[in-house]
Order: structure tokens, then sequence, then C-alpha cells
């Protein structure tokens, strides 16, 4: 086109979203992925989300919405049907009071914390992250406008945040701080004193808190997930609760997470998607509405829970004994977060030469916020695990 002004030029594109890396956990899973499909005998331990199937019920739930003609716009921020079966489920299962009107519904608990941030956040607001974190907690923040905060943990304090580092951390332009119990990638619980005690910094220093409970149903050991908006009604009203059906009810594609904030918080987070995204699937509502009442599921879960214990002490089994890789004991999730300094690399580089040496998928830790580990998978059934395993140490022994 002869005189445009685009000749010889290109498109100028936004700093902020050119600054943007993309997600390690995606590129990695696509990258071994295609090795796989062009034939390569390739060992994925990277899986973000379970690898069990979304129970038969909760299918024939969508199915039978669909053909009620469930198939249209719902309000912005969800069905209220769904909503009050959100209310329902935190009264029951952790022994808090919301009205509907509280409830946010969206796509995906990711997309939950985005517009949590969003609304939170105004240009240098500070965020405190807590290494190692989900990896998209500093670029949602930046997103946000914001300045994630980093306030480091280590394997010795159980990869959690005491209320004295939040303490050195806050300053007076600290909006937010994000919890995650349990963690991705360590597995990492809370347990109800130490909540208590993070929350009585966070409400002395005006400080509100996400917490991240995606992995609120995959626990080991005995434990049972504890919400730190439980505390008090106080900390409650300083607490934007994320959750979603994801990880629980294996509906990681059916892309459903919602809030549980304040009244004047959760409008403005409507409003903001009303203006963004509008709602969610409307048939993935009609099958989160489901899954969350159908108490036979509970037993289902359970029994995937103990799948997952199996097969962390099967992992942790087969690590034991050597000094090249040094695993941390998840008490929830289902990932394995392991130390890898003693090889004398950082994470990309192990991680790198180890799908192209030994053909097995693993995420760097680098985005976690911790480069000198890896974060391993047990969402894959035995036999992947322990040949995924095997091969790592086969490699690392021969350093």
């Amino acid at each position: 086109m002869e005189g445009s002004a685009f000749m010889g030029k290109g498109i100028k594109f936004s700093d902020k979203i050119s600054s943007l890396k993309p997600s390690a956990t995606l590129e990695i899973t696509s990258k071994a992925k295609a090795m796989v499909k062009a034939g390569e005998d390739v060992v994925i331990l990277a899986a973000g989300e379970p690898d069990f199937d979304t129970p038969e019920s909760i299918k024939n739930a969508a199915i039978e919405a669909m053909k009620r003609g469930e198939t249209k716009y719902t309000p912005a921020s969800g069905k209220l049907s769904l909503k009050k079966v959100i209310a329902e489920k935190l009264k029951r299962d952790n022994g808090l009071e919301y009205a509907p009107g509280q409830i946010v519904v969206s796509s995906g608990a990711k997309h939950s914390i985005y517009n949590a941030l969003q609304v939170l956040c105004n240009p240098g607001d500070e965020v405190i992250v807590v290494p190692p974190y989900w990896l998209s907690y500093p670029a949602m923040v930046m997103l946000a406008g914001g300045k994630p905060v980093e306030v480091k943990t280590s394997a010795s304090q159980g990869f959690k945040v005491s209320p004295e580092d939040i303490q050195k951390a806050a300053t007076e332009k600290t909006k937010a701080i994000i919890l995650n119990s349990p963690s991705n990638p360590a597995g990492a619980v809370y347990d109800e004193k130490e909540l208590a005690a993070i929350a009585e910094i966070c409400l002395a220093k005006g400080i509100v808190i996400i917490s991240d409970e995606i992995y609120e149903k995959i626990m080991f050991d005995g434990k049972k997930h504890f919400s730190i908006a439980s505390v008090s009604p106080e900390v409650r009203d300083a607490t934007v609760l994320v959750n979603g059906v994801s990880k629980s009810y294996s509906m990681t594609g059916w892309r459903i997470g919602y809030i549980a904030a304040p009244p004047a918080l959760a409008a403005l987070v409507s409003n903001f998607q009303s203006q963004t995204t509008s709602n969610p699937c409307s048939i993935s509502q009609a099958a989160a509405e489901y899954a969350m009442t159908d108490e036979k599921l509970e037993n289902e879960l359970d029994k995937n829970c103990e799948v997952y214990q199996q097969r962390r002490d099967i992992m942790l089994g087969l690590f034991s004994g050597q000094e090249k890789i040094i695993p941390f004991k998840p008490q929830g999730a289902f990932y394995m977060f392991c130390d890898i300094s003693p090889t004398g690399m950082r994470s990309k580089e192990f991680a790198e030469k180890l799908l192209a040496e030994k053909k097995v998928a693993v995420i760097p830790g680098e985005p976690f916020g911790a480069d000198n580990c890896v974060r391993l998978s047990f969402a894959s059934d035995l036999e992947t695990i322990k040949k995924g395993v095997g091969r790592i140490l086969q490699w690392v022994e021969g350093m």
C-alpha cells in the first residue's frame, strides 16, 4: 500500500505486553509433546493438571444443560444458582459466610486472580509474592501496574513466609500479598496457627490477602485445609479467597474459578469482568454447579488424593539415598520441588539438557523464583513416574 504509515516500520506494540515471557510450564510441555508426536520416547513429568479424567457424572450434567438450552449468555459474574452453590460450599467446607453478591465466577482461578489484581493495584503499588511461587503471579501483578516484591523462603522453613518476613518487606506502598496453600510448585501447606499470625500482621499493615486455594482438596498425611479467611470476620473482610473446580474435580479445561471477597471489591471485579471477558462458559458453569453439589463425588476425590499420596511416597523413595537431587516433601498438590544445586547447573540448563539427553520433561524453577530447583509432577501413572525418575537418576549419577 503506497503511502502507508506502516511501510518499512512495522507495528509498534505495547511495551507492557512485549516484555512478557511465555509460561515456562506450557513451553516445556509443548516441546515435549511435539517430540512425542514425532515418535520420540519422551517421559513427561511436567504436567500441571490431574491425569484423572473429569468424572462421567459431571460430563453428563453438562450434556443435560446443553439439551436444556443453557447455551446463552449468563450474568457477567456468573449464574446466581452457581453463586449460591459456591456460598454453600464455603460454609460447609470452610465455615465461611458469604452472600452470593460477594462471589464472582470467572474463567478459571488464574482469571480470578488477574481480575482481583486489576481492581486492587494502582501504578507503583507493591504486592508481596513468596518464592517459590506460581510463575504467573509476578506477571499478573505487573500487568496490573503493580510491582511484585519477593520475600525469599527456603526448604528449611518449609517454603513458607513468616509474619517477620512480611513485616520486613512491607512498605507504605504494599497493597496485597498472594498466599498459596497448598502451593504450586512446592506443595507447602500453612496450618491454622501460621495463617493466624500472618493475618494479624496483614491486618495491622492494611495488606489485602489474596488466598489461592485451588489445591484445597489435594492434601496428604491426614492434613486438613484451613482457609486464612476463616481466622476471623475481620480477616475474611480483608481477604480475596480464590478457588475453583480445575484441580479437585479434574476440570482444568472447563475453566471455572471464583473469588469470594468483600462486597465492594466483588462489585468492582464484576464490573471489570463485564467490560472485558463477560461471563464464563455457561455450560461449564452448569457442570461446576453439579460437581459441587453431588456428595458422591467426594468419595472419588478422596480416592484420587490417596493415589496422589501413593505416587508422592514412591517418588520420594526413588530419590532417597542419592545426593545430586534433593526433593522437598510436599504436603499437598501434586508436585515435587527438587533442589539441583549439587549438579552445579541452573534450572533451565538442567531441564533443557535432561530433555535433550534423556528425554524427560521437567519444569525449571527459575520462573518460580527458585533457579536452584526443578519441578516434577506426579500427576502421572506409576509406570511413567518410575521410568522418568529412573532416567533422571541414571543421568545425574553419570555426571
